[in-house]
């Protein structure tokens, strides 16, 4: 039988975060080399070796230096990245997980509770996808219901009770739309979580770590400080429920994603956020641990700049902050 013409690619298309076949294609006649010179010794390969691995870096970095916005969307949902539990894990010692809303149920897309950064006591909480089948479905694959955001309000009032610092980490697609989550009041529970984060007298910063989508992202990154990664994204809506909505066709996604402008390099221009941090080349998917250690010190240089401020004077900061989004204009 003839075999099945492939559809040609996209030329804006990186699957789940990878790289185009150019790259990798490289590194494995680098490898390929390698091996050759380990099976026998007599053969010198190193230097075409190496050379071949500095070609297969610079076209890596040449690609992820131009990639668009739907590409950026592509590499913050990559399934490889850090998540959540990563960083809670690998930053913060002595952590004691603080579990339901005191009302309904607990909420497993969103992990929460007391801890230590760099030996300071705070609180920390974030939206978990999981990290296999059986996880992500525990975790509803990062999509909080009312009784998550009932749970970071009462995490919030927690902290505030004992001046403990709140550090968010944010990666969602959005919060749950399902029948149930609707019913339970999903709307009012992001906007009180949003609210109670405008009057908090503690320390709030926000780091953006892969997805931030909609309302379901603006209720934990309501924040003093919002820290982005370098290929995270964050958007009042989807690019392609944009599509689906603006243009009656998810397809447009590509184009959606350009006009929301939810790049971290948008946002910093728009001064919607107020740092980006540097991710490892091709990604923190890729050295995980090094994405990990750029997050640790890009939280522990906003917590020392908020530190010193009075309670009074952090609510003043937050509120003003936010009343001024929008200032710049789309043009800047």
């Amino acid at each position: 039988l003839p075999r099945p013409r492939q559809r040609p690619a996209r030329g804006d298309r990186l699957p789940r975060g990878r790289v185009p076949g150019a790259v990798p294609a490289v590194a494995r006649i680098a490898r390929g080399l390698r091996a050759m010179g380990r099976s026998n010794p007599t053969m010198d390969v190193s230097r075409e070796a190496e050379a071949l691995d500095r070609k297969a870096d610079q076209m890596l970095k040449d690609l992820y230096k131009g990639l668009n916005p739907w590409q950026k969307c592509q590499v913050a949902r990559h399934p490889d990245r850090p998540h959540c539990r990563d960083y809670i894990e690998a930053l913060f010692t002595e952590f004691t997980p603080l579990a339901g809303d005191r009302n309904f149920a607990d909420d497993h897309a969103i992990m929460g509770g007391l801890a230590r950064f760099n030996d300071q006591p705070v609180l920390v909480m974030g939206q978990e996808k999981g990290h296999d089948t059986k996880t992500r479905i525990e975790r509803n694959f990062g999509m909080a219901r009312p009784e998550g955001y009932r749970k970071a309000i009462r995490l919030m009032d927690l902290a505030d009770r004992f001046r403990l610092p709140v550090i968010t980490l944010v990666d969602t697609p959005g919060a749950y739309p399902g029948k149930g989550a609707e019913e339970r009041g999903q709307a009012e529970a992001i906007a009180r979580a949003t609210e109670k984060s405008l009057q908090i007298g503690v320390p709030l910063i926000s780091v953006i770590v892969g997805e931030g989508g909609s309302g379901g992202a603006v209720a934990l990154a309501t924040a003093n400080r919002i820290a982005m990664l370098e290929h995270s994204i964050y958007s009042v809506i989807s690019p392609e429920g944009c599509a689906s909505i603006l243009w009656k066709d998810a397809e447009k996604m590509r184009e959606a994603a350009e006009a929301l402008r939810l790049t971290a390099q948008d946002l910093k221009k728009i001064g919607i956020i107020d740092r980006i941090i540097a991710e490892p080349l091709g990604g923190a998917h890729r050295d995980r641990k090094t994405a990990i250690d750029a997050v640790q010190d890009a939280i522990a240089g906003m917590l020392a700049e908020l530190t010193p401020m009075k309670p009074k004077e952090l609510i003043d900061a937050r509120r003003k902050k936010f009343l001024a989004m929008g200032s710049k204009g789309l043009a800047a």
